[in-house]
């Protein structure tokens, strides 16, 4: 397969496979077979690029122009590969997940469901794949609007409440700021294609330079940084496979993602180290990284706990970006690939639990370790993974994150990193704790782990933060050519 018919293939798959899920409707057996060898058949498509781009390829194919010298253009580089990697992956164990959990929870509107979840899964790829800042607006826009009706999939007034929060907030945001930059940028730079350096060195005077990087930074709502943050916890009413496909999938990944491409490719490190004005960013982002972590401790609701914790976490790679160093880039993209393996397994457990015991608040969850083993299991190791404990993936991007703090001599963002691992443990472990350590109630004795479908993938996410702790070379080889 050659490298322009595997974009097409990862692109198109999933979103060829939304209307035939919508067909299938009426067969679900069949429906949920078209949505799985989608699944494989993108991360085969996405596996076949990620070699040619770490020997230092970079695929390219052109769309169509949109103005003169603008284009809606897909190239695959570093940055986006992982990106593509982590989210074409991580679709086939949640679409395993999502079959079990569905018929477990016995949800309605499984078809508009599956084939929404495609959309987006179509607009992410999209958007890791894009060649161009305009290009990556459109797929960031599109990703926005196909994960509304999964985020109001239940229709009910507090569904559509939290509906609502969720557009507010990132349609005022991305047209607001993000879209004021982008028009900016091409005013300034005459152009928005992503170069290695940045483009707008030497092309405005320094704030200039720092509005810009704040219409890009706040204008990126999918990052969640404070105060535009709130859509994320609203969200939390969408079922649990959502929420996985929010917090660790797609959705706030493409914005750390766009956030960190922008600083590498819009404005380049070495502009951010020379004018200074990564230290305000890295302040913002260190603000939101405690902020969250204080307020995932007074949430006794186990999806607004984690909810809570994603926004902390997203800001660890917005301080990566921030910090203006290798040892940063390298850290920030490290960091979606762990969190992601590690968040996506805690909101899988979290969803069993629901499933099994119709439990979703924490004080309820005493002794259920007795009654799910492997699923309260995986959570553990989910939370030492957040937490940033070997032998678990997380150690690596923590440890590279802290070496870009030493290396740009922000010892505050150091500390930050430091408290915001203990407040980690102080809101995730108890949940393990609770359930490994106390006796189950009464009338609850005895093992009830939920449908195998659910079980296998958290387990298999769970061994993967156990992977990537083991075998992380071939991450850190991609990482270490972002922005080469």
């Amino acid at each position: 397969m050659s490298a322009s018919t595997a974009i097409a293939v990862a692109v198109l798959l999933p979103l060829g496979v939304a209307p035939l899920i919508a067909l299938l409707g009426r067969r679900p057996n069949l429906r949920e077979t078209a949505t799985l060898l989608a699944a494989l058949g993108t991360f085969a498509a996405v596996c076949t690029l990620v070699p040619k781009v770490a020997a230092g390829d970079r695929p390219a194919v052109h769309l169509v122009e949109v103005f003169p010298g603008l284009s809606l253009a897909f190239e695959v580089e570093p940055l986006g590969a992982l990106f593509a990697l982590i989210a074409a992956g991580l679709w086939m164990a949640t679409s395993v997940y999502s079959i079990g959990y569905m018929r477990g929870h016995h949800e309605e509107n499984q078809t508009r469901f599956f084939a929404f979840f495609a959309l987006a899964i179509a607009a992410a790829l999209g958007a890791a794949f894009a060649g161009n800042m305009l290009t990556l607006f459109f797929c960031y826009e599109a990703l926005t609007l196909s994960t509304y009706p999964l985020v109001t999939h239940h229709r009910s007034a507090e569904a559509k409440a939290g509906g609502r929060i969720y557009m507010g907030v990132l349609l005022a945001t991305s047209i607001g700021f993000l879209l004021t930059g982008l028009v900016a940028t091409y005013y300034i730079a005459g152009t928005l294609d992503f170069v290695s350096g940045g483009i707008l060195a030497g092309k405005a005077p320094t704030w200039t330079i720092g509005v810009l990087l704040f219409l890009y930074a706040f204008g990126t709502g999918k990052a969640a940084l404070m105060p535009f943050h709130r859509w994320l916890p609203a969200a939390m009413v969408a079922p649990a496979p959502v929420s996985a496909l929010l917090h660790a999938v797609a959705v706030v990944k493409a914005g750390v993602f766009t956030i960190l491409k922008v600083v590498v490719y819009i404005f380049g490190i070495d502009l951010l180290a020379d004018t200074g004005l990564g230290t305000y960013l890295a302040y913002a982002a260190c603000a939101t990284i405690l902020i969250g972590s204080l307020v995932a401790m007074t949430k006794d609701n186990l999806k607004a706990r984690l909810a809570y914790s994603t926004v902390s976490q997203l800001s660890y790679i917005v301080l990566g970006a921030a910090l203006a160093n290798s040892w940063g880039v390298l850290g920030g993209s490290l960091h979606i690939a762990m969190h992601a393996f590690g968040k996506i397994t805690l909101f899988f457990c979290a969803g069993a639990i629901a499933v099994a015991l119709h439990k979703t608040e924490i004080s309820e969850m005493k002794g259920i370790g007795r009654q799910m083993p492997w699923t309260m299991g995986a959570f553990l190791v989910g939370s030492l993974s957040i937490i940033g404990l070997p032998p678990l993936g997380g150690a690596w991007s923590k440890w590279y994150l802290i070496l870009a703090g030493l290396d740009a001599e922000q010892y505050v963002a150091i500390g930050v990193l430091l408290v915001s691992s203990l407040l980690n443990i102080a809101y995730l472990l108890p949940v393990a704790v609770n359930a490994f350590f106390y006796a189950a109630p009464d009338g609850e004795e005895g093992l009830q782990e939920a449908p195998l479908a659910c079980v296998l993938p958290l387990i298999c996410t769970a061994l993967g933060g156990l992977v990537l702790f083991l075998y992380p070379d071939p991450l850190l080889d991609l990482c270490r050519q972002i922005g080469g």
